[in-house]
């Protein structure tokens, strides 16, 4: 399956979007980020909305700049797999509650692709999911760098 990032992204056009509160969510695969996607959902069903889920791929491995073997072209392969998973599962869900979705897979920044999202669909507000990893405690999760710009209102859910 050939998955082509920029191709996926959708441009929803403005004249669409007047009035329709647009609720972007990050998406990657984790229990914690579905759990933000059913949060999200329920929230675009009761402001009569729009979902738009983000799922950020990494442009490579932390393992690569580190001088380990990696085989580039068979972890991008996997990264697409993973895309074209998750948009289908998130496809299927939006489908059940019947609310407008699309899905934006790109490679980047969480945090930087999640703003720029947000800032192009004119996102009423950004959801993800609390992290579970014990390391962003030191470094700062996705969620409590997301509060700190000021592209949109954030919400992070706690399972």
């Amino acid at each position: 399956m050939s998955y082509d990032a920029e191709a996926r992204r959708t441009r929803v056009p403005k004249d669409q979007t007047t009035g329709i509160p647009a609720i972007v969510v990050g998406l990657d695969g984790s229990a914690t980020s579905w759990d933000a996607f059913a949060w999200a959902a329920g929230e675009a069903r009761r402001t009569h909305g729009r979902l738009v889920a983000v799922y950020v791929m990494p442009f490579a491995e932390p393992t690569a700049a580190l001088g380990v073997p990696y085989d580039f072209a068979a972890a991008q392969a996997a990264r697409h797999e993973l895309a074209g998973e998750i948009e289908t599962e998130a496809v299927i869900r939006a489908d059940e509650l019947g609310i407008p979705f699309s899905f934006v897979g790109e490679y980047g920044d969480a945090i930087g692709t999640l703003a720029d999202v947000a800032r192009d669909v004119d996102a009423h507000l950004v959801v993800v999911g609390r992290s579970s990893k014990r390391w962003h405690r030191l470094t700062g999760s996705l969620g409590h760098r997301l509060t700190c710009r000021k592209d949109a209102p954030v919400v992070v859910v706690v399972p």
